[in-house]
């Protein structure tokens, strides 16, 4: 569901964004702001913070699981010129050739109440299409099989944009010297770093614009070679929160959309640290998994997750406050040894799925309906609501008064409800939904947990 005040606010410029990849020495950022990375004295000296006017600061991740960071251009050599073209002719013929052909993966209903991904396909040629889309599926069953993803995951809809390109494959594959020419520049070896898969962040905004609605984009290339990229502080003019890349032909890749769900979705901070760096001496962070304050402070304060210490977290042990996080190795703590947010292929930690789940409620919700609440209701209507939510509890008011009978029906008989008083007397509908997840405990994220529609309904 994208913010509307994005709606008529038209393409410009590249926004910062932060990616992963593979390979590079760390970096040390505020965690404060997630853009405020200087680049790795490991990195080639390419990667020094003013090597790249505008461009983007970049997670890196080995194969191990092991997350660093470096600094890349937002701009790719390797994009096609007719991509970037506005030329009649050539956008023609990419017309012709199916370019920018929009296909629903996942429909769970309406893009005003679901958060919608879309995956955007590189490197793949205009008979490459269907390869595409099985690739994006098999991408998002993958991503999807994650918690908190696997419970909420009727919150989404994907939308695959077949972007054609002229080249089958992406640049750097098998090769650092292999050149291919595609709609979105993907590109390995970006920044001297193998497995760093790179794009123009440009040519994916143009592409994402097709789908009726992205409020996550993931860019899925035409490659077995491990590798992949996540934008994740991305705030695009079109509303989207962050941009993945990932290898469509390799399973492993999916992992790195995971976590950098965790920026864009949860605004969470890396639990990782770079070995030499000096203590964190900043300002307390904002985010909720990274905190200068001690376990027994939080609990003093009553602050971060206070609420959650002692607990056993679904990514090993028991949550605390553990030294080490966002690239410093003193000064900051994290709330346990090892969730995804420091390693690939880990759970998120209790703080960290509690705020997934407060992200997919910012651009979704656990109730909805196909009948408009403009809709005037008579004794002849039936009405049917969706809850996407396993477990969500539904109730129905009357005049402000709980119809207890209709207690989670989903489809109710206007006529079971008996309104009374002088025809034509308006009465006043109202359906009230609550998601009673025990991973949401903080009483500033729970009231996204519920969602009411009211409807006016006559004798």
């Amino acid at each position: 569901m994208r913010n509307s005040r994005f709606t008529s606010v038209l393409l410009a410029g590249v926004t910062t964004l932060a990616a992963l990849a593979i390979g590079v020495g760390p970096a040390v950022a505020d965690p404060s702001d997630p853009a405020a990375v200087t680049a790795s004295p490991d990195a080639s000296p390419d990667a020094s913070p003013d090597a790249f006017p505008g461009g983007q600061d970049v997670e890196v991740f080995a194969e191990d699981g092991a997350i660093s960071r470096t600094k890349v251009p937002s701009a790719s050599p390797f994009v096609a010129e007719q991509s970037m073209s506005v030329d009649a002719a050539g956008a023609a013929a990419a017309a012709a050739a199916g370019d920018g052909a929009v296909t629903k993966v996942v429909n769970n209903g309406s893009t005003d109440s679901k958060l919608d991904v879309v995956m955007i396909g590189d490197g793949y040629t205009a008979s490459e299409q269907d390869k595409f889309r099985k690739d994006a599926a098999a991408k998002w069953k993958d991503i999807s099989a994650v918690e908190p993803y696997a419970t909420y995951r009727k919150l989404f809809n994907v939308w695959a944009v077949g972007a054609v390109s002229a080249q089958s494959g992406v640049s750097g594959d098998p090769k650092q010297d292999t050149v291919r020419k595609t709609a979105l520049g993907s590109h390995f070896w970006c920044n001297s770093i193998e497995r760093l898969l790179c794009v123009d962040t440009k040519a994916v905004d143009a592409y994402a614009a097709k789908a009726p609605q992205a409020d996550l984009v993931i860019v899925v290339a035409n490659t077995a070679k491990y590798g992949g990229a996540g934008y994740g502080s991305t705030q695009s003019p079109l509303g989207y929160e962050g941009i993945a890349t990932v290898a469509g032909g390799n399973a492993a890749s999916g992992q790195i959309a995971v976590h950098e769900t965790g920026h864009s979705l949860g605004k969470l901070a890396d639990e990782y640290w770079a070995d030499g760096a000096g203590p964190y001496k900043g300002a307390e962070p904002t985010q909720p998994n990274i905190t200068t304050l001690s376990a027994d402070r939080m609990r003093q304060d009553k602050t971060k997750w206070y609420r959650w210490l002692g607990k056993t977290s679904p990514d090993g042990g028991t949550v605390g406050a553990y030294q080490g996080g966002s690239n410093y190795p003193t000064g900051l703590n994290r709330p346990t040894d090892n969730s995804v947010m420091r390693s690939l292929g880990r759970e998120f930690n209790l703080p960290g799925r509690e705020a997934m789940i407060a992200g997919f409620y910012r651009h979704a919700s656990t109730l909805s309906s196909a009948t408009p609440v403009t809709t005037r209701l008579t004794a002849t209507d039936r009405l049917t609501v969706d809850l996407p939510v396993s477990g969500t509890k539904l109730r129905w008011y009357l005049d402000g008064k709980e119809v207890t009978a209709l207690r989670d029906h989903k489809t109710i008989a206007v006529s079971d409800l008996g309104p009374t008083g002088p025809k034509p007397a308006a009465h006043e509908l109202k359906a009230v939904a609550n998601d009673p997840t025990s991973s949401v405990i903080d009483p500033a994220l729970t009231p996204a947990l519920t969602r009411s529609l009211v409807w006016s309904v006559t004798r």
